[in-house]
């Protein structure tokens, strides 16, 4: 088993990826890894990560899926670490976020961070996503409305392991473990910023420009989330 696994979701991020990952690896021991799923990428990206050269960053193809969640499935099914972090392509982890997260793993089963907000130039729109989404723990506050950011999020393989396989029909990947964690285990907020998140036209997903949803599709949702979650407790 490794100490860290650093799992991502790859689809034609090449011309953020190579600065993603050496924000990543720098921080990284030995015996960490970072899985990168890649549904089908034909940008260049797949050589910029060959061309690291690094043992550390495994790459597995997940052709067709053309679905972000179950892409970053497939990453999370490959990770052999103790600690699980969630990457997006083309955000930018602060030099200090493996350092201050993997402490507070000690004492929780999944902590989120919060970010910066920056555009595809790396200039900053925002200084903290926790304030914007008045972000914090409990679980009728995270049904309303998620405060779980992927990209933020690092757990222990407890909460891996109650979240794997992810249930059909559920809203979000990042949603469905943050719920699964505030379920069965112990999350924490930290309100120190550790990734610039970057926000620009090709983001795979957004909370700024979300595309609106009417609202029996966002009840629809959240009923899917709880039966998930029933039977997720149902089954032990």
């Amino acid at each position: 088993m490794t100490g860290i696994s650093v799992c991502m979701a790859l689809y034609n991020g090449s011309r953020y990826i190579e600065e993603q990952l050496n924000s990543i690896l720098v921080q990284l021991s030995e015996e960490d890894e970072i899985i990168i799923s890649d549904d089908g990428s034909n940008d260049g990206s797949i050589k910029k990560i060959q061309d690291l050269n690094d043992p550390r960053v495994k790459l597995i193809d997940h052709s067709g899926s053309n679905n972000l969640i179950l892409n970053f499935e497939n990453a999370l099914i490959h990770a052999g670490g103790r600690y699980i972090f969630l990457s997006d392509q083309d955000d930018v982890w602060e030099p200090d976020k493996v350092q201050t997260m993997v402490p507070y793993l000690g004492f929780y089963d999944l902590v989120v961070s919060d970010c910066s907000i920056i555009n595809h130039k790396g200039q900053t729109i925002c200084d903290s996503y926790f304030k914007l989404r008045h972000s914090g723990k409990g679980f009728l506050k995270n049904l309303i409305k998620n405060r779980y950011m992927g990209c933020c999020m690092a757990f222990n393989r407890s909460i891996l392991k109650r979240s794997l396989p992810f249930p059909q029909k559920i809203p979000m990947h990042d949603w469905w473990i943050g719920m699964v964690a505030q379920t069965y285990g112990r999350p924490f907020f930290c309100k120190k910023t550790l990734v610039k998140y970057r926000r620009h036209e090709n983001n795979a997903s957004s909370f700024i420009n979300q595309k609106r949803y009417s609202l029996f599709e966002q009840m629809r949702f959240r009923v899917h989330l709880l039966w998930a979650l029933f039977r997720n407790r149902a089954m032990g």
